[in-house]
């Protein structure tokens, strides 16, 4: 239930400037108390489609229409929809076809660097990305909302600080209408006001927002280095390139290794029998080999009882753990069990379908203050080496590729939410490099994520300098 506060009650002139709306949201989100500060500031205030410029004036999302997914680059783009917008990792999205994505339809659903993405559709609507700048190319689903920055009028960084902050949401999330499947529109947001603070200040802000941009995309183009020099260095770089769904389909095959172990046909299926014979073609030791004194099991199921923030434990979900900034539950910590994961511990997702936009199989790096002091579901596979020689950050570069991907797909087991085998998943062949190149692949990764949370460091540096603007 929704209450309002005694002291800032729902006023009946408040029903008009919102077409007359008897849903509570937006009179109880704080999207009026937002405006009435707004209104208040001695300073300039635009409207937000004073200020965008482009299709539509720069404020649009997209129709309706049929996608067709293809896997070869030279015939499709990079596909991002209301929940990739918010990833960290780039690398699997999925490709829409590049004639339908250049079709007079489709053509402006591109993006540019320096755009505002708002989710517009769905149980995340109102989430606010921005588009860095290894994301122009790409094209966006009718579900993302596309802010596109007049450039000679305000800097992209600047007003994407404005929109993400918390005065931002506020305003944001009060347009969202909806009860089963939200949804904000263009006009719904086009009146928003936004404040100007002068070209020192917002120029400050802009540069910090475009400073994480820059640096989440030399995090995205670091780790695909780590991946491709694990690869190449073991001699095996035509995995690199695996286009899964053109190796044909798992129809009428035998197997040589049928066990009692399993008797599922996916666990014995072609293509993947071949992306393990071809990891076991050079030097390699076993997953449970090396994670033997380390850990290489689920995690702990819970009883999860919410809490006030700050009360308990900040808690990460499957889905949230891929995200650039996760957004956490705060639960509280159970007695005896441990939610939290030591540094350079890979979360594998191993827990629901194996379908092609899902999270099982992927992999993502617990390392850093801020990421081993979160619990995190039961749902992840944790995989922590025991061995010194071999380091979460080596393993990560191999376990965050399309290969050890679909290796874990074949590893199935269960009827509804699938899992993983756990003998299968012990028998995980890693390739055997050198120490030296095991530590020049760990350093990128390494190097990869210090960049990831420097981006962090500036964007709530950004949003400080915001919210001193707005209230200071």
């Amino acid at each position: 239930m929704k209450v309002a506060e005694p002291g800032n009650p729902a006023r009946r002139g408040w029903m008009d400037r919102q077409g007359l709306r008897l849903d509570a949201k937006p009179y109880l989100s704080g999207a009026f108390a937002t405006q009435r500060l707004l209104e208040r500031l001695p300073v300039e205030k635009v409207l937000l489609k004073e200020v965008t410029a482009g299709h539509a004036g720069g404020l649009y999302n997209g129709p309706m229409f049929k996608r067709v997914y293809l896997t070869d680059p030279d015939h499709s783009v990079p596909f991002v929809g209301s929940k990739d917008m918010l990833v960290a990792d780039f690398s699997a999205l999925p490709r829409l076809r590049k004639s339908d994505a250049l079709s007079r339809q489709l053509s402006y659903l591109k993006l540019g660097a320096g755009m505002t993405l708002i989710s517009c559709s769905g149980f995340n609507a109102g989430r606010r990305s921005y588009v860095r700048p290894d994301m122009a190319g790409y094209w966006s689903s009718q579900d993302v909302l596309k802010v596109v920055p007049d450039q000679g009028k305000i800097q992209p960084g600047y007003l994407h600080a404005f929109l993400a902050s918390r005065f931002g949401e506020a305003l944001v999330k009060g347009k969202v209408y909806g009860s089963a499947v939200k949804h904000i529109e263009p006009h719904h947001i086009e009146d928003l006001p936004v404040p100007r603070f002068g070209d020192v200040v917002e120029g400050e802000i802009h540069e910090l927002v475009q400073e994480a941009a820059d640096l989440r995309t030399e995090f995205q183009a670091g780790l695909e280095a780590a991946t491709r020099d694990l690869f190449r260095t073991a001699g095996i770089e035509d995995l690199l390139d695996l286009r899964w769904h053109e190796r044909g389909r798992d129809l009428g095959f035998v197997s040589p290794r049928l066990s009692a172990l399993s008797l599922r046909a996916s666990n014995y299926g072609g293509r993947a029998r071949e992306l393990r014979e071809a990891l076991e073609s050079v030097p390699f030791r076993t997953l449970g080999d090396i994670c033997e004194g380390g850990e290489l099991k689920r995690g702990n199921r819970i009883l999860r009882v919410e809490v006030e923030p700050g009360q308990g434990i900040p808690f990460v979900g499957q889905l949230q753990a891929f995200w650039a900034r996760p957004e956490v539950r705060w639960i509280a910590q159970p007695e005896n069990v441990d939610l939290t994961a030591a540094d350079e511990t890979i979360m594998v997702g191993a827990q629901g379908l194996p379908s092609e936009s899902g999270l099982f199989g992927r992999a993502v790096l617990v390392t850093g203050d801020k990421w081993t002091q979160m619990g995190y579901t039961e749902h992840f596979l944790r995989v922590r080496s025991g061995d010194p020689e071999y380091s979460g950050a080596y393993l990560f570069a191999l376990l965050r590729s399309e290969v050890s991907c679909r290796m874990f797909r074949s590893m199935m087991a269960g009827t509804g939410p699938q899992s993983i085998n756990p003998v299968l998943r012990d028998s995980f062949p890693v390739p055997v490099l050198t120490q030296p190149d095991r530590d020049r692949i760990a350093a990128s990764v390494r190097a990869a994520h210090k960049k990831r949370d420097e981006a962090d460091v500036k964007e709530d540096l950004a949003l400080a300098k915001l919210e001193e603007a707005v209230t200071g």
